[in-house]
């Protein structure tokens, strides 16, 4: 909804700009045909001619503004009565030429007999179109010229140096084109043009000019323009405090600088340094501006307090400082600007409370502050404003309560959103009858929504009120009333008395959109049958329960998404709609055979239900597919052949944990196709892997684990360039993996579990060699785990292929399975798992260089020999489980350097000496040790001999204040 707004403001104001272009180019039009003189020069008139000769007219396109003035140019007439010609009154000389907005197609050749017009002072060929061709070079032929605009005009290339020959210029505007300006010749020009007054230079690049050379401007610069044109460095502060200046853009450049401490230009009227990288703060100089109007700081590195020097502003009508740094409280005396019409304060650190009254910005129409730290109640001044239409103050630590509103104006925009508002919405919030729009979600707002109340607001389009602590609805025939509104979101509240029976005919013809998550819904509500433009409906985690039938969803035909996952139902007459997107059903207790949906859906979402018997043939005729889950299920039967056609356009496809058996189907060729994530973990699939998987070009996550798969190690995977996440557990994959040979594969390898196989040999070195994505840590610090490690769903530990799906990562430790939520990032969580299976030999030195590692896991193996030195390197090691191994010798006094090591388990080998002491080696206890019966010191009750004996250990260290780290990994690891 938001992004629909911001769009519809971007139209508004690109519609503004349009406009505005359009009535320049008509008062140009019209001036130049005042002062008009009979007398005209043959050369002037044959020079026009020949240029109106080679030009065409773009018949396409032609309005009040824009129209072709040369058609009015003919040869048995005047040309000083030509449209867009001006003439000197004594002379006949043209000294104007204005064919802005002309309609001109062409291009403009070294020899044009424009240059003939020597007399010419004003040139005007703005808002044309000349086919991207260069400015050519001879421009100083005028010599008399000076305004000369070529603005808007499909100019390219470089900008001819002789302009800078035009040293009569006061007026030049060569804005947006895509044309550039090298550092001599821009150089070369402010030196020369020592009369210019105005220079728009807008969307020029100006990448190779040095900013020190806008010192040679003229002291007379009125208006500088220099907005989206590549400069670099540090603008010089002596611009802005030139004696004449107007108005200085320099707007989404990379320029540094800082706003002058004093002698600022008096006369400024515009300053934008939007997107720029200018920094500081703002200087109390600022009060001395008493002529400005608009001052434009957004996303800028301005920082620190912002200076209460408005007082004296009285002409300002735009402030915008969304995105910089400011802090501390809002200056008293911006409230007391009477001409402001547009504040923006959104995105910096301001804090306190709103003023309780304000008495100026009469005209104010807009005022943004959100994501700041505003704390306290409400003010009702806002919304007594005459002019105000838009109030956004959401993401703030705002906490009520809305005050009273005396006289309510004419708001149409309210947004409140993700405060900490508390009490009821007063009654009087309600007059404000012109809402259109009105935001007040996830809040502590409570009471009872009441009808004869909220019906005043018969403008209502939008109404958001979710996340708050509403208690009831009497009746939905309250909504019913509000004829006009579109979306609907009351999510997240205690709705119980939500319906609208009662005899009540309720009618939401203009509904679409639709949410009642989370409000303790026992039933469908009865009024959803009227709403028949209804695209989108919610009603996800209520407790709806019973049969799905077909009079329930009667006036659905509308619906492309339809949310019903977690609630109560237990089975469906039919799916509901003829055009559904996205259906998500998840969670329910949805019994009997799988019903498909219509070809339309895209993603299909049934997962966590009771469902039985095979999958239907007919599910191949879901063509639109991009998400398929039916995971966690009782299915059977043998997956279709045509799931394997749907890699073309699917992103995910996830059948875990049901009871499928056969083999996996062949994989169409998907190289350019978004197939992401196969999960088919859980079910009783066997046989060979298929080998068309490597088809699946953009193949980020699979699972497999807990199947009956009997192949060898499937190395030819090694070849999928975005393959993360690989799961083998638990399967009967079998041989050896010392045979690897190629060690660019697997390169962005993260999750690797080939656990409970029949895996033999050694340690596959070249395999550990190929990780290169766990060679190098993406953070300085390794964080502390305490996401990754949680039994939940950590945070830290996420990646996802679409929108907000979700794919769980079962990971074993130790007896002990979590599901591992890989939503948006894997980033920070990288694991390997070789254990219960029958690897022997050392392990090799090369682990050591996998940096970026989290969990190592080589239990229950065969592992002989000393434990490598290089584990050390591992800096981001976390959990190290060698255990039920037959690794000898001592442990190597370097593993005391793994910091953030929560959990090591190294019982059941055959190590010996005594145990490192130091940072994590002394908060492990007996069990990490247990069954090395020569292993003595610190922890152990063995004591070592005397010329062993290690140094009493040091303070245990301390974890970070409340962290359970060091017991949540105990659970995992001992289970």
């Amino acid at each position: 909804m938001r992004d629909f707004i911001k769009f519809r403001k971007i139209h508004r104001l690109i519609l503004v700009l349009f406009l505005l272009s359009n009535t320049i180019c008509s008062l140009s039009s019209s001036s130049s045909s005042l002062n008009r003189t009979p007398i005209c020069l043959p050369n002037d008139k044959s020079a026009l001619l020949q240029f109106k000769n080679t030009m065409s007219i773009d018949d396409s396109f032609s309005d009040i503004t824009y129209y072709p003035k040369t058609n009015s140019w003919n040869e048995s007439t005047d040309c000083c009565s030509w449209e867009g010609v001006s003439c000197d009154k004594a002379t006949g000389q043209v000294i104007g030429l204005d064919l802005s907005c002309s309609l001109l197609v062409g291009s403009l050749p070294p020899n044009t007999t424009l240059f003939h017009l020597q007399g010419l002072k004003r040139l005007n060929l703005a808002h044309n179109n000349f086919n991207d061709s260069l400015i050519p070079f001879g421009l100083s032929q005028l010599v008399s010229l000076k305004d000369l605009n070529l603005s808007f005009s499909s100019f390219s290339g470089l900008i001819p140096s002789d302009i800078s020959f035009l040293t009569k210029l006061t007026s030049l505007d060569l804005s947006k084109n895509d044309q550039s300006f090298d550092s001599h010749s821009f150089e070369k020009l402010t030196r020369n043009l020592s009369e210019l007054e105005n220079l728009f230079l807008d969307s020029v690049n100006m990448s190779d000019v040095v900013p020190t050379s806008f010192k040679n401007l003229s002291s007379s610069l009125k208006q500088l323009s220099l907005s989206g044109c590549q400069l670099q460095g540090e603008f010089p502060s002596e611009i802005i405090q030139l004696p004449y200046l107007e108005y200085l853009d320099l707007s989404s450049n990379s320029v540094t600088g800082y706003l002058p401490n004093s002698n600022w230009s008096s006369e400024i009227r515009l300053l934008d340094l939007s997107f720029t990288d200018f920094r500081g703060s703002i200087p109390a100089s600022l009060a001395n501006l008493t002529k400005i109007t608009s001052l434009l700081l957004y996303a800028s590195k301005f920082e620190g307090q912002i200076p209460d020097v408005f007082g004296n502003l009285n002409g300002l009508t735009t402030l915008h400082f969304f995105g910089c740094n400011f802090s501390g409280q809002i200056p008293p005396s911006i409230f007391n600007l009477t001409q402001l019409t547009y504040l923006e304060l959104s995105s910096n650190r301001l804090e306190g409370p709103l003023p309780t009254h304000v008495t100026g910005l009469q005209n104010l129409n807009e005022f943004h502050s959100t994501d700041n730290l505003l704390t306290g109640p409400i003010p009702s001044w806002p919304f007594t404003l005459p002019s105000l239409e838009y109030l956004d103050l959401s993401n703030n630590g705002l906490t009520g309560p809305i005050n009273h509103i005396q006289k309510p104006n004419s708001i149409r925009h309210v947004y409140l959103p993700n405060n900490d508002i508390h009490g009821e919405i007063p009654s009087s919030f309600f007059g404000l009858v012109k809402l259109t729009e009105l935001d007040l979600s996830s809040n502590n707002l409570s009471g009872v929504i009441k009808s004869d109340i909220l019906s005043k607001l018969d403008s209502l389009e939008i109404l958001d009120l979710s996340s708050n602590n509403f208690s009831g609805v009497n009746k939905f025939d309250v909504l019913s009333k509000l004829t006009n509104l579109t979306v609907v979101n009351l999510s997240n509240n205690k709705l119980l008395s939500l319906g609208s029976d009662n005899g009540v005919n309720s009618t939401f013809q203009k509904l679409t959109i639709l949410s009642l998550s989370a409000c303790n819904l026992r039933q469908f509500p009865s009024f959803l049958r009227s709403a028949k433009s209804l695209s989108s409906l919610d009603l996800s985690h209520n407790k709806i329960q019973g049969p799905i039938f077909k009079t329930e969803t009667e006036g659905w035909g509308s619906l492309s998404t339809l949310d019903l996952s977690h609630n109560l139902l237990t089975s469906l007459e039919q799916f509901p709609g003829k055009n559904l997107a996205t259906l998500d059903l998840h969670s329910n207790l949805l019994q009997g055979p799988l019903l498909v949906p219509s070809p339309t859906v895209r993603q299909f979402l049934i997962s966590e239900n009771k469902l039985t018997g095979e999958i239907p043939p007919s599910v191949c005729n879901l063509t639109s597919l991009r998400i398929l889950d039916l995971s966690k299920n009782y299915l059977e039967g043998i997956i279709p052949p045509c799931v394997g056609n749907f890699s073309h356009e699917i992103y995910i496809i996830n059948l875990q944990r049901n009871n499928f058996h056969g083999k996996i189907p062949d994989f169409v060729d998907g190289r350019y196709g978004i197939f992401t994530s196969l999960a088919l973990n859980g079910n009783q699939l066997e046989g060979l892997l298929p080998r068309s998987l490597v088809n699946c070009s953009s193949l980020a996550f699979l699972n497999l684990a807990n199947n009956r798969f009997n192949d060898h190690f499937p190395h030819w995977l090694g070849v999928l360039p975005n393959l993360q996440v690989l799961i083998l557990r638990s399967n009967r994959f079998r041989g050896s993996l010392d045979n690897f040979t190629d060690t660019s594969f697997f390169s962005r390898l993260q999750v690797i579990d080939l656990s409970g196989n029949e895996f033999t040999g050694t340690l596959p070195t070249k395999f550990f060699r190929s990780l290169s994505a766990l060679e190098i840590a993406n953070y300085d610090h390794p964080p502390t785990h305490q996401s990754c490690a949680t039994l939940i769903y950590p945070r830290h530990c996420q990646w996802s292929a679409v929108d907000e799906y979700k794919n769980f990562v079962e990971v074993t430790m130790k007896r002990l399975e979590i599901d591992l939520d890989l939503d948006k990032s894997l980033t920070g969580f990288t694991f390997v798992d070789f254990s219960n299976n029958r690897f022997n030999g050392q392990i090799p030195e090369v682990l050591g260089e996998l940096r970026a590692l989290l969990v190592l896991n080589l239990s229950h193996n065969s592992l002989t020999g000393p434990l490598p030195p290089s584990l050390a390197s591992i800096a981001a090691l976390e959990s190290l489980d060698l255990s039920s191994n037959k690794l000898s010798g001592r442990i190597p006094s370097e593993l005391t350097k793994l910091t953030f090591l929560a959990v090591m388990n190294l019982s059941q080998n055959n190590f010996v000496g005594p145990i490192p002491v130091g940072n994590q080696f002394n908060t492990f206890d007996n069990d990490s040790y247990s069954g090395n019966l020569d292993l003595c010191g610190f922890p152990l009750s063995k004591k070592c001999g005397n010329s062993e004996e290690p140094k009493s250990p040091t303070s245990m260290v301390v974890e970070a204040e409340g962290s359970t780290i060091p017991l949540i990994w105990k659970l995992v690891m001992m289970g």
